[in-house]
């Protein structure tokens, strides 16, 4: 499995692998305190914190920049992770958006063109959110994501929480396709 595609598109979202020069662009919508409230890491829009988070992620070789397809406006961020190969699983996450593109299609969009993605070559899908990110258990769950496991504790530069992690099968995903 590519873990970085140069080309995954819909209607709604265009993913750009994540490059060392896209530190600013990404950061002028990361540095919003809101899109953090929520979050473990709630001061991730401190440029500082940011750019902790935008190494790992280049790091990774398998982050994007995520564009509105419609606009080519650059709206925020995700990336695939912990990808096994051997129990056909990956994981989705490190996700951000703009606030102009919450409540709307564009979340869905993200995530319904990376899990196809995703399951041309494993079986399962993994989500970790942390216990008081409401938005993204619900959204996660309207993809048909189950909890399946809780986990207290508390990372650097965290705030104590519970930490969920959901899955979603590819059986489970086909049928509501």
């Amino acid at each position: 499995m590519n873990l970085q595609p140069t080309h995954l598109e819909n209607n709604l979202i265009k993913l750009v692998p994540l490059g060392p020069g896209d530190f600013e662009r990404l950061y002028a919508i990361a540095a919003d305190p809101l899109i953090w409230e929520q979050h473990p890491e709630r001061e991730r829009y401190k440029r500082e914190v940011f750019q902790g988070f935008f190494d790992g992620a280049l790091a990774s070789d398998s982050a994007f920049l995520i564009f509105d397809a419609q606009t080519n406006n650059l709206i925020g961020s995700t990336r695939y992770y912990d990808y096994d190969e051997d129990k056909k699983e990956i994981a989705i996450g490190y996700t951000f958006l703009a606030r102009s593109h919450w409540g709307g299609t564009h979340n869905r969009a993200l995530k319904e063109l990376m899990i196809n993605y995703a399951f041309q070559y494993v079986g399962i899908i993994i989500f970790h959110i942390g216990g008081g990110n409401i938005r993204s258990q619900m959204a996660v769950q309207k993809l048909g994501g189950k909890k399946i496991a809780e986990a207290d504790g508390k990372e650097p530069g965290n705030v104590e929480q519970m930490k969920f992690t959901f899955a979603l099968n590819k059986e489970d995903w086909n049928r509501q396709v």
